[in-house]
C-alpha cells in the first residue's frame, strides 16, 4: 500500500472513530449553496429550494471490485467518488454532495487512509461536490468503501430508464471497452510480478485503457452539452455493467426492442490493438465489458441533425417495437440476439 516500507505507520485506533473522521476530513470545505451544514453534526442539512433531489449509493469491496496489488489508494478514492457521480449524471442531474463511509482492517495504517482520502478530495474538488458526512468502522476482510451521492435537477430535466420509445435513436458518449482491457493488462502484469517481483512492467503502450480502469471520469459535461444542443434524452443510463446489460435495462423497463450496429461502436485504437494482442474479439469486449462510465441514452429521431457529427456523441442504433427483440446487427448484416453478459454484482 505504501512504497516506502520504512515509513512510520500510525495505527488508526490511536485516534478513535471521531478523531479519525475529523483527521481525514478537516481540509474539506463546502462550496455548494445547497449545503447548509456539512460534516460535524449528527446529520447534514441541505436546501435544494425548488430542485428535485437525486440520490444514489454504491459499495466498493476489496477483492470484489478492486485489487490493491495494482490499484493505488489515491486512485481508488477518486474512482469511488466518480462511479457514484456517474449515476447522478445518468438521471440528467448535477452532482452536488457525497458521503463516504469506510470499513478497514488493522493492516491499514492512518497514512494509507490519508492517501485514500487524497483521492476523494481530488475528485470532490474537480467535480465541485461537497463531502458532507460518512462513517468509519473496522473490517475483518480488508477495505470496504460506501459512497452515497446526491444531485439536483429541475423536475422537467430528469431522465429515467423507462421512457424510451420505438424509433428513438440510441446514443453513446465517449468510447467503450477500454476499462475492461485495462483490467486485463493489469491482471497479466500482476501474474508476471508474482513470478518475478524484480520485473517492472512497461505500461506506456496501455496508458489510456489503464487510466480508464484505475481513474475513470464521470460525464458531468453531457447535461450542459445536450442543453446547448436543445436535446432532451427520452431515456438514459450509465454504462457501468457493460453496454449489452445497459441496453437490456433500457429495453426491459421501456418495453421496447433495439437494433445495435456493430460498425457504429466507438472503439479507441489502443483498445483495438490490445484486443488483438490478447487475441480477443473487440466487439465482444466492447458490448460486454464494464466500468466505462459513459452515458447511454435515447433521443427522438427528429433530433438527429442536432447531434450528428458531435465528437462527444455516437449514434449506435435505434429502438424498435418490443416484439422485434434486442439485436446486434453485425458488419456483414447478420442479426444476432443480444444477451446481457456484463457485470453481475451477485456472482
Amino acid at each position: 500500500m505504501i512504497e516506502n516500507k520504512n515509513q512510520s505507520k500510525t495505527q488508526v485506533e490511536q485516534l478513535g472513530e471521531f478523531g479519525l473522521i475529523k483527521h481525514l476530513t478537516q481540509t474539506f470545505a463546502t462550496t455548494q449553496p445547497s449545503t447548509v451544514k456539512g460534516i460535524g453534526d449528527d446529520g447534514a442539512v441541505l436546501d435544494f429550494t425548488t430542485d428535485k433531489v437525486v440520490v444514489s449509493t454504491d459499495l466498493l469491496i476489496e477483492g470484489v471490485h478492486f485489487d490493491l496489488a495494482y490499484a493505488p489508494l489515491k486512485h481508488l478514492g477518486y474512482k469511488a467518488i466518480v462511479v457514484n457521480l456517474s449515476d447522478i449524471c445518468a438521471m440528467n442531474a448535477v452532482p452536488t454532495q457525497v458521503t463516504v463511509s469506510i470499513a478497514v482492517s488493522n493492516r491499514f495504517p492512518l497514512e494509507a487512509l490519508e492517501e485514500l482520502y487524497e483521492g476523494v478530495a481530488l475528485a470532490c474538488n474537480y467535480y465541485k461536490v461537497d463531502l458532507i458526512g460518512g462513517d468509519t468502522t473496522s473490517s475483518q476482510k480488508g477495505l470496504i468503501i460506501s459512497v452515497t451521492a446526491l444531485g439536483k435537477a429541475k423536475e422537467e430535466e430528469l431522465v429515467y430508464r423507462n421512457t424510451a420509445q420505438d424509433n428513438d435513436l440510441l446514443v453513446l458518449t465517449g468510447d467503450i471497452g477500454g476499462a475492461y482491457m485495462g483490467l486485463q493488462v493489469l491482471e497479466r502484469e500482476k501474474q508476471v510480478y508474482l513470478v518475478n517481483p524484480n520485473n517492472q512492467p512497461d505500461l506506456s503502450l496501455y496508458d489510456y485503457i489503464i487510466e480508464r480502469q484505475l481513474k475513470p471520469e464521470a460525464r458531468t459535461d453531457i447535461k450542459q452539452l445536450l442543453a446547448e444542443l436543445d436535446v432532451k434524452p427520452t431515456s438514459m443510463i450509465d454504462v457501468s455493467d457493460g453496454l449489452s446489460s445497459e441496453i437490456m435495462h433500457l429495453c426491459t423497463q421501456s418495453k421496447v426492442g433495439c437494433n445495435l450496429f456493430e460498425d457504429k461502436l466507438p472503439l479507441d485504437p489502443q483498445f483495438i490493438n490490445t484486443c488483438e494482442e490478447f487475441n480477443i474479439d473487440s466487439t465482444t469486449i466492447a458490448i460486454n465489458g464494464g466500468e466505462d462510465y459513459e452515458l447511454l441514452f435515447t433521443v427522438k429521431m427528429e433530433d438527429y441533425d442536432k447531434i450528428k457529427g458531435n465528437p462527444n456523441l455516437t449514434i449506435i442504433g435505434h429502438m424498435t417495437q418490443e416484439s422485434e427483440g434486442v439485436h446486434l446487427i453485425t458488419r456483414d448484416n447478420t442479426k444476432i440476439p443480444i444477451k446481457a453478459k456484463g457485470w453481475n454484482a451477485l456472482q
